[in-house]
C-alpha cells in the first residue's frame, strides 16, 4: 500500500518514525457528464478569468480571499515555516477511554505503519501498551495544510488512526428532536425490546453495497445491448404507522420466521427429493371393481341351464381357463386400468362353450332321434310275423 504522509508519532520523549496510508477506499461508482445531444464527454478547463487562457498544474498556486475579495497568495514554502510541532509528527497528548469519543466526531481512517527496523521496537512498544491499558491515544497532527485531531487504537497488530472533527466542528442536534412531549408505554418498549432480542448479532463482514452490484449490472446491460426491466418498487408503507403496538408485533413475527427458515436451511443441508407413492385413483378403482363384477357375471352365465326339446335337462359349464385369467381384486395401490383387459379374453373364451353346448344338444337330438326310428321298426317286424 503506497504511503500519503511520512513522519513519527511523539509518544512523551520516544520518536516512532511510521508511514500514513488510508485505510479505507472508495468503491462508488463515479459517473461522466456528456453531451446528450452526441455524447461528447463535458470536460472542466481551468481558465484565468482575467486573460481567459487555460493553465496548466505547474502554472497555478493558492491564495486567502480576503473580506473585500482580494487574493492573498500563500505558498507552500510559506507553510512550511509555521512554527508547527505537528507539521511532521502525530503528538499524543492524551490517554482515554475509548467510551469518551462521541462517534460523531469519527473522519477518515489510516494505518500506522512502522517506518524501518529501528521503528519496530518503539512501535511495538506502544501498541502493546495500548493493548493493556484498555484506552486510546488522542493526538495532534497536521495534514493537507491543517492540523486536525485524532484518535490512535490497535486493530490486529497495527496501531490505527482515526481523524477527528474538533468540537466546535460538531452541531448540537437540538433542531432534529421531535416537537412536543411524546409518551411510549411500557408494553411498546417491551415488545421493541423482544424485537431487538430477536434480530440479534450480526457479522458487520456480510454487509455489501447492493446498489452498487446493481449499477454495475445495468451498466453491462447497457453495454451488451440488452434491454433492462424497471424493478417494481417496493411497498414501504409510506412512512405512516397507524398501530405501533401491531407493527412491532407483526414484526417479531417475521423475524422470528426469518430465523426458522434460515435455521431450517442450513440443518436441512442438501436434502434429497421425497416423492409421494401414487395411489390409484377412484376412477381405476371403479374400473377394477366393475371388472370384478363382469367375471362374477360371466362365470355365473356359465353354468345357466337350458332345457332341450326332448325334455332334458343341460347344464352349460364352462372351462376353468377363463376363471384363472380373469384377475382377483385385492385392492392393490397399483391396479391400473389395463387390468380389465383380461375380462374381454374372458368373455371371447366363453363364446366357444355356446358352440360346444349347441354340438352337444344336436347329437343328443340325433341320438334320441335315432333310437326312436329302431323301436318303430322293430314293431313292425313283429307285425309282420304274425
Amino acid at each position: 500500500m503506497r504511503s500519503i504522509w511520512n513522519g513519527a508519532i511523539s509518544f512523551g520523549l520516544v520518536s516512532i518514525p511510521i508511514k500514513l496510508i488510508n485505510a479505507t477506499e472508495n468503491h462508488s461508482i463515479s459517473f461522466r457528464q456528456i453531451h446528450l445531444a452526441d455524447g461528447g464527454r463535458i470536460r472542466y478547463r481551468k481558465v484565468c478569468e482575467l486573460d481567459e487562457e487555460e493553465l496548466s498544474g505547474g502554472e497555478m498556486g493558492k491564495a486567502y480571499e480576503d473580506a473585500d475579495g482580494t487574493m492573498i497568495p500563500v505558498t507552500d514554502e510559506d507553510l512550511a515555516q509555521l512554527p508547527l510541532p505537528t507539521a511532521k509528527t502525530i503528538e499524543i497528548v492524551a490517554f482515554v477511554p475509548a467510551d469518551r469519543i462521541d462517534p460523531l466526531q469519527m473522519d477518515a481512517a489510516y494505518y500506522l505503519s512502522a517506518n524501518g527496523v529501528p521503528a519496530a521496537k518503539p512501535y511495538t512498544l506502544l501498541r502493546e501498551a495500548l493493548k493493556r491499558s484498555n484506552r486510546v491515544a488522542v493526538a495532534k497532527y497536521a495534514l493537507r495544510g491543517r492540523e486536525r485531531l485524532g484518535m490512535l487504537r490497535v486493530v490486529d497488530d497495527v496501531i490505527a488512526m482515526h481523524g477527528l472533527l474538533w468540537p466546535d466542528e460538531i452541531r448540537p442536534p437540538q433542531d432534529a428532536a421531535p416537537d412536543g412531549d411524546v409518551t411510549v408505554r411500557d408494553a411498546e418498549l417491551d415488545l421493541a425490546d423482544t424485537l431487538m432480542d430477536t434480530l440479534g448479532e450480526v457479522d458487520m463482514d456480510s454487509f455489501h453495497d447492493d446498489y452498487r452490484e446493481a449499477v454495475e449490472e445495468l451498466v453491462a446491460a447497457k453495454a451488451s445491448g440488452e434491454s433492462v426491466l424497471p424493478a417494481e418498487p417496493e411497498d414501504t408503507g409510506g412512512g405512516k404507522v397507524i398501530d405501533l403496538m401491531a407493527a412491532l408485533e407483526n414484526s417479531v413475527r417475521a423475524a422470528r420466521k426469518a430465523q426458522n427458515d434460515e435455521g431450517a436451511g442450513e440443518a436441512g443441508g442438501d436434502m434429497a427429493d421425497v416423492h409421494p407413492i401414487k395411489k390409484t385413483s377412484s376412477k381405476a378403482s371403479g374400473r377394477t371393481a366393475q371388472t370384478t363384477r363382469t367375471a362374477q357375471t360371466t362365470r355365473a352365465a356359465q353354468k345357466s341351464t337350458h332345457r332341450t326339446p326332448t325334455g332334458k335337462t343341460v347344464t352349460r359349464s364352462g372351462s376353468s381357463a377363463p376363471e384363472k385369467s380373469t384377475p382377483k381384486s385385492t385392492g392393490a395401490k397399483k391396479s391400473t386400468a389395463k387390468e380389465s383387459k383380461p375380462t374381454k379374453s374372458t368373455a371371447k373364451k366363453t363364446t366357444p362353450t355356446k358352440s360346444t353346448a349347441k354340438k352337444t344338444t344336436a347329437k343328443k337330438r340325433t341320438s334320441s332321434g335315432g333310437g326312436t326310428a329302431a323301436k318303430k321298426t322293430a314293431s313292425s317286424r313283429k307285425r309282420a310275423s304274425a
